[in-house]
């Protein structure tokens, strides 16, 4: 399947990780071009508008298709965290996933 047949994406996939404090962000696309974006913020809530900004500045004045994307595409955030009493393996059943756009 060649390029121009590939379907653009929905969503970019973000993961974040708290790191001294701060809740960080990242993520890469590529298509024809490539987008790279890393902010981070004290807050979520703060780190989600660092996040749909950054993302807007890559992307503003450029054709989302070039980076596989649709026009206006949804932001889905992974957190990262580290457990500190983990339960065992056949207990551990829940994955969180938070969704803007």
């Amino acid at each position: 399947m060649d390029e121009t047949q590939m379907a653009l994406q929905k969503e970019i996939n973000v993961a974040v990780e708290k790191y001294d404090g701060y809740y960080v962000a990242s993520c890469y696309v590529a298509r024809r071009h490539q987008m790279s974006v890393v902010t981070d913020g004290p807050t979520l809530d703060e780190l989600v508008a660092n996040l749909q900004e950054a993302i807007g500045l890559a992307l503003e004045g450029e054709n989302p298709a070039d980076f596989g994307l649709v026009d206006n595409p949804g932001i889905t955030l992974t957190y990262r965290m580290e457990m500190e009493n983990p339960p065992s393996q056949t207990n551990l059943k829940w994955t969180g996933m938070l969704y803007t756009d």
